[in-house]
């Protein structure tokens, strides 16, 4: 009887604690066709010992939210905050209520860097085993707070536009996502597939690979055709391609510009990969949104960024793992020196960015690190750059989401805006280390960990 006791108990306690993304309102259920995108229901009252609402304005302690079905309807103090009726309560204790975190680059589809087979999976991998692999990829980065992110890049047939619909649909759990499909480039740059016998690995517009204003267009039409939120370019080499130099220019003003035209037109953003001083300001003049990277940025750089409002997205933590990879020689030869060399420039050009007040917002490059290990960037920021905790913070909430466009739906705890939410153990402002316990994830008022 004993023993069926403890069985039935930890039965219980295993339901209890079950993921509320396998309930009705989220997952498929047994002769279901098809699952339910996922929203919140009801009205659920989230207690915490603290609060920072993503804007950069002062933490509030003893703090009560209160989401009804998918939105945030009321955010302050307890005792400022009336607890509706016949609300379901979660009293989460000693921790701090956040906005969904937002990492800006990403690339969610397919191996990770450090794989034994990811040299040879271009040859090797069934066309369709990056797209199955991004599934727990998506599970592990919801899990670690980041509810959204915008992924820039993933070849194949536009797996990342796959995930994103599985994703909204229900069909399986993870982060919002803005998606570019193809990354742009010129043949033989850091966006095409380099390092393979001719014949092999040959790519054209439909795969990215433009060089002339004309094809450009073309590409970025191709990109959108099928659904591309955002256009992924490389302005300049890149660390993990062979046969360019990390910092030398791809391409020129008049190519830039007509890819930032284009995209424009069509209600897109650029986001442009540029390690390289010359590439950034080319790159930045032409319009884009965002600068990736940045490694080798300058003041005149920074500055031109400033009075532009181009953001920064500094993917610290991929410099910190290419040089990891170089040192321990799974990186080797070219792409060892150019790790190397980007990872000490980006220590310095973090610093160089913030000093001139150059927008910045989170992005890891998720794929050269561990996917669901993304918040580590918060500390990066703070110890490489040094911004403040806060100053981080706003960078991977409410300034990651301005850079998406999607600031007037997520981004800060705000009335109105939709219920994505997570909780940190203790207190991020005084431990930045912090952010990387994620204890509490609701994505669209459903509640994904607890």
């Amino acid at each position: 009887m004993r023993t069926l006791r403890t069985i039935l108990t930890a039965f219980l306690v295993l339901i209890a604690n079950a993921p509320t993304f396998l309930s009705q309102e989220s997952g498929k259920q047994p002769g279901a066709i098809r699952p339910a995108p996922p929203q919140g229901k009801g009205v659920v009252v989230l207690r915490a010992a603290r609060l920072i609402d993503g804007t950069g304005k002062a933490s509030i302690s003893n703090a009560v939210l209160i989401v009804t079905d998918e939105k945030i309807t009321a955010v302050g103090a307890a005792g400022d905050v009336p607890v509706p009726a016949g609300a379901r309560i979660i009293d989460l204790g000693d921790v701090t209520l956040l906005p969904g975190f937002v990492d800006a680059h990403t690339h969610i589809i397919g191996r990770v860097l450090g794989d034994p087979e990811i040299e040879t999976a271009a040859v090797r991998d069934y066309e369709s085993f990056g797209a199955i692999l991004s599934v727990n990829n998506a599970r592990d980065t919801l899990m670690a707070g980041f509810t959204t992110v915008r992924n820039v890049g993933a070849g194949g047939r536009f797996d990342d536009l796959a995930l994103r619909k599985a994703i909204n649909e229900g069909w399986i759990p993870g982060p919002r996502m803005q998606a570019a499909g193809h990354s742009l480039g010129i043949t033989g740059g850091h966006c095409d597939s380099n390092g393979y016998r001719p014949g092999l690995m040959d790519r054209s517009i439909e795969d990215g690979i433009a060089n002339s204003p004309d094809e450009i267009r073309a590409a970025v039409r191709f990109q959108v055709k099928y659904g591309a939120d955002v256009i992924k370019t490389c302005a300049t080499g890149g660390v993990l391609s062979e046969g360019d130099a990390v910092g030398t220019t791809q391409y020129n003003y008049d190519e830039m510009k007509a890819m930032v035209d284009e995209a424009t037109k069509l209600e897109r953003k650029v986001a442009a990969h540029a390690h390289g001083t010359e590439g950034i300001k080319i790159a930045t003049r032409a319009g884009v949104a965002s600068i990736e990277h940045g490694s080798f940025i300058d003041e005149e750089g920074a500055r031109l960024m400033a009075q532009r409002g181009t953001f920064l997205v500094p993917t610290m933590m991929a410099g910190e793992a290419v040089e990891r990879a170089a040192r321990s020689g799974i990186l080797k030869g070219h792409r060892a020196e150019k790790a190397l060399a980007a990872s000490a420039a980006m220590r310095n050009g973090i610093k160089i960015a913030v000093a001139n007040k150059v927008p910045i917002a989170l992005g890891t490059d998720a794929g050269v690190i561990p996917h669901g290990i993304n918040a580590r960037e918060f500390v990066l920021m703070v110890e490489w750059g040094g911004m403040t905790p806060m100053e981080s913070i706003v960078a991977g909430t409410l300034n990651g989401s301005k850079l998406l466009g999607w600031d007037k739906n997520l981004g800060s705890l705000t009335v109105g805006k939709w219920a994505d939410i997570v909780a940190v153990s203790g207190d991020p402002l005084k431990d930045i280390h912090n952010m990387q316990k994620t204890v509490f994830v609701m994505k669209n008022g459903v509640v994904y960990k607890q």
